[in-house]
């Protein structure tokens, strides 16, 4: 993982020296909105009206952040209107690459071979990490937005009046809601076992982990009382941590050394994981061996072998695709909606 200095490659890896050991992730640089009438959103220009065959989002199959835009793109049926490229599971000295590899969709759009050549096209002095999701627009020939939360926002519903699929993942009722838990498991999961596996000392590592299944404990909780995070509808909240539970097993467990229980050990957890597994549309978005190949052989700092491991022997079709039965334990708006999240003191 490098970065850009005045539109200037650098191979540094992240620096943990002046924060303790604790890994601390760099806020998005490009923060503009797709609309549906191109005014400007929350942030950035106005300019970006939604538009069939205009935007182009650069992903990994790898990375939990983008795995959030595959699957927006997915549920809303863009898969006509918004194109992706996808890059090598390897990201080495040069960073993202579109080499040819499993899976990989070459830059049909800007013809790069480096996810960096994007950057500096967009701003040719970009200094910053450069990260995938990317959200392209091809008619301005620039970064619409590289902060995977709010690109998930436009995909929801940005293209719903020129022919997006029903189904709203933030409706306004429950955002409050929304907000609250996403705010409870961005910190704890999400980047918690970044932070766990990043750490550089003891201190570091212990601290991440322990908020890691303390947060865990407290979602096993919630979902034996609740069928999804706010209650009887899918929701954004939910999106957002499954893509990191998908991965825990197969890769936090052993490379992020989070270790002290696996998601199949939590009941109510395992359940909820297939149960979004097995909505339709998703099972594509996963590619398992392809998330180990990228974890096991790119952080060369955790794993200086690059050796990928053969464990631990599941198969998405037969674990995954099990039954759930959570349709069954909760009778459709009989159960309890706990929106309050309880964070032990």
């Amino acid at each position: 993982m490098g970065l850009l200095v005045d539109g200037k490659w650098h191979t540094d890896w992240y620096d943990t020296k002046e924060s303790n050991g604790r890994f601390v992730r760099k806020a998005p640089s490009f923060r503009n909105w797709i609309t549906k009438d191109g005014n400007a959103g929350p942030s950035g220009e106005a300019g970006f009206r939604a538009e069939a065959g205009r935007y182009h989002l650069y992903v990994s199959m790898a990375c939990p952040w983008a795995h959030r835009t595959l699957i927006f793109r997915s549920l809303k049926g863009l898969e006509d209107m918004v194109s992706i490229s996808v890059v090598n599971a390897f990201m080495g000295e040069e960073g993202w690459t579109f080499k040819e590899g499993s899976d990989v969709i070459g830059d049909t759009v800007n013809g790069k071979t480096y996810v960096h050549e994007l950057y500096t096209l967009a701003k040719s002095d970009y200094t910053g990490r450069v990260t995938v999701p990317i959200l392209w627009d091809k008619k301005l020939n620039t970064i619409v937005s590289n902060e995977s939360p709010e690109i998930i926002r436009m995909l929801n519903s940005a293209f719903d009046d020129i022919g997006a699929k029903a189904g709203d993942y933030y409706p306004k009722e429950l955002q409050s809601q929304i907000d609250e838990i996403n705010d409870f498991i961005y910190p704890t999961i999400n980047n918690g076992v970044y932070r766990a596996g990043f750490a550089t000392t003891q201190d570091a590592y212990e601290e991440a982990v322990a908020e890691v299944f303390g947060a865990l404990d407290i979602l096993e909780k919630r979902l034996g009382e609740n069928r999804y995070l706010v209650g009887s509808l899918i929701t954004e909240a939910d999106w957002r941590l499954f893509t990191t539970l998908v991965r825990f097993d197969a890769v936090y467990v052993g490379h992020f050394k989070c270790n002290k229980r696996r998601i199949v050990d939590y009941p109510n957890l395992w359940g909820y994981l297939r149960e979004l597994y097995q909505v339709p549309g998703i099972i594509d978005t996963v590619k398992i061996n392809h998330i180990k190949e990228h974890y096991y052989t790119s952080h060369e700092t955790i794993n200086p072998t690059r050796i990928v491991p053969m464990g631990p022997m599941f198969d998405l079709k037969s674990d995954f695709m099990s039954v759930h039965h959570r349709e069954i334990l909760f009778d459709k708006g009989t159960h309890k909606v706990n929106v309050k999240v309880e964070v032990p003191a």
